[in-house]
């Protein structure tokens, strides 16, 4: 994966000319007065680990497996957001993590976070690294000191533990990248059908931590609600969790594992369900004269059907952007209006009856069929998006995403309120955007949107994208959102996640962490503010335990 970007190098595109022109006039975008410097030009501060600590880690994973040097130091260092890969090609990796631990097995995962306990050394478990949210970078203050922290490298753990054909579940270990789960299910006629834009890269593990949503979620739901069983090694011991996919007895602590980010544990083992492989797949492209008139046509779908696998609606812009090539002109597509992508799954036979029933409910409520190719195009290029983001800031322009949800009641005033919140404190600080929106998952009750805004970078463009983010962010808050549908957490959200769930969630959480992790060693900082025990490079001991900082009520 490329260090200071998304995905394969070998996939890199340069924009078009046109398209740097357009960018330069319209936003005002330009060049970066400084390269990015190369990944060898970068030096992240000295390990701090003890040898005794070092020792001690080499010991639970053996030697070969503990690595201090500056390049497999600074590839884990953070994730991609925009602002992670700004500072890392600015060569800001103070933040690096002081070691790099690969562990084998769940018996090593435990004697790794026995040792860190030990030793005062915070740990970040660390997957396939794309964290937009800030996961990956612990962050606390208390006066405990813990003065270090390894990333727990968890791809050595990359296999499929047992796939159940009666049961149709399938038991992978959390390391495994997405594609390759995928390819072993396919051997055997089955699939997960979870394919976030993230999939080339992230692991099965990662999406349990960090409850993601695939672009197939109308179908086969959240992962969240495909997984069964989990097993979870934390520094008081084994969680082993799901005997039955559904059960009475008590709260299911799987509950509390999903979307932990891995501040309660390290996840070794994930049970899914899984389902045959579809005959065939179809895609096609509707259109809308507006978001209202779309928004109101999914919600028909989500409520009374029929439901396809793949639902999502653009806004104006995003259509425009979008459609706004001569190969999409050339046949025929206009880009006025919002383009509505879906997918069908099954038989032929299947396939062409939702069809017909889709087609009657979307042209009763003002959709214009489009055919196949605006959905074939989808398809095709469907993971590219975060490529196109590496490009954009290679020419100098800021391009960064954010999501949320909210029920259907509410999606026009959340819709407007993070449009207005994004455009108004961007442009207010002379870098006008452009903010595009698509509901990207859809509930009977509700939908999520995602949030893609393009501008110029600002002159310090890190602390300049942050007064929009937190504006964005109380405009969620204030519009009965939810700080994030399936970005997650981390640290870029902590302080509106602890207005959303209140200061008695809060507590409880606390509580959790306080009977899984009670040295503070796991992803200290993620979720909520760190407690005691938990404190790690670049920050002073805190003068109170606030957990509700200033910051979160302004």
């Amino acid at each position: 994966m490329l260090w200071s970007g998304w995905g394969d190098p070998a996939r890199a595109t340069p924009l078009p000319e046109s398209v740097v022109g357009l960018l330069r006039d319209l936003l005002g975008v330009k060049p970066a007065e400084a390269a990015p410097l190369a990944l060898d030009e970068i030096v992240p501060p000295a390990s701090r680990l003890s040898a005794a600590a070092l020792a001690a880690l080499g010991e639970a994973v053996g030697a070969g497996h503990v690595r201090t040097d500056a390049e497999t130091r600074v590839r884990r260092t953070r994730g991609k957001s925009t602002p992670d890969l700004l500072r890392v090609r600015a060569g800001q990796v103070d933040d690096a993590p002081d070691a790099v631990v690969l562990p084998g097995a769940h018996e090593e995962v435990l004697a790794v976070l026995a040792a860190c306990a030990e030793h005062r050394v915070a740990v970040v478990p660390f997957g396939g690294g794309t964290s937009v949210v800030g996961g990956l970078a612990p962050a606390g203050a208390d006066e405990s000191g813990l003065t270090a922290f390894v990333a727990l490298d968890l791809r050595r753990l990359d296999g499929l533990v047992e796939l159940d054909e009666v049961s149709r579940t399938a038991e992978f270990q959390p390391g495994l990248r997405a594609p390759r789960a995928e390819e072993m299910l396919r051997e055997r006629g089955y699939t997960l059908g979870h394919f976030p834009q993230s999939f080339e890269w992230a692991t099965i593990g990662g999406f349990a931590a960090a409850r993601s949503s695939g672009q197939a979620s109308a179908g086969y739901g959240r992962f969240d609600e495909m997984v069964v069983g989990l097993t979870v090694a934390t520094p008081s011991g084994t969680l082993d969790l799901g005997r039955a996919p559904k059960s009475a007895a008590g709260p299911d602590l799987r509950q509390l594992v999903l979307g932990s980010e891995g501040a309660f544990g390290v996840i070794t083992s994930v049970r899914v369900r899984i389902r045959p492989v579809p005959d065939t797949q179809a895609y096609e492209g509707w259109r809308f004269p507006d978001f209202a008139t779309g928004s109101t046509a999914l919600r028909a779908l989500a409520q009374d059907g029929p439901l396809p696998t793949v639902l999502r609606l653009s806004d104006e812009t995003e259509t425009m952007i979008g459609l706004a090539d001569p190969s999409a002109v050339g046949a025929g597509l206009s880009a006025s209006g919002c383009l509505v992508i879906l997918g069908l799954e099954g038989t032929p036979d299947e396939i062409e009856a939702r069809r017909a029933r889709i087609h009657d409910v979307l042209s009763g409520l003002g959709g214009e069929p489009l055919g196949a190719e605006p959905g074939d195009k989808w398809e095709h290029g469907r993971f590219n998006a975060p490529y196109m983001r590496d490009a954009l800031l290679d020419v100098g322009a800021f391009a960064e995403t954010l999501e949320t949800a909210a029920f259907w009641a509410d999606i026009p005033a959340l819709y407007a309120g993070v449009r207005r919140a994004l455009t108004d404190t961007l442009a207010g600080s002379g870098t006008p955007p452009l903010v595009m929106c698509h509901i990207s998952h859809v509930y009977p009750s509700g939908a999520s949107l995602y949030f893609t805004v393009v501008s110029a970078q600002g002159p310090d463009a890190v602390p300049h994208w942050e007064k929009a983010k937190h504006a964005a962010n109380d405009a969620i808050l204030a519009a009965g959102g939810t700080i994030s549908h399936h970005h997650g957490v981390g640290t870029d959200h902590r302080d509106w996640y602890a207005r959303e769930t209140g200061e008695l969630g809060v507590a409880v959480l606390r509580a959790v962490k306080g009977a899984l992790d009670p040295s503070g060693i796991l992803n200290p900082g993620i979720l909520f503010q760190a407690g005691p025990g938990e404190r790690v490079r670049g920050e002073a001991p805190s003068p109170s335990d606030d957990r509700f900082p200033q910051a979160a009520e302004e």
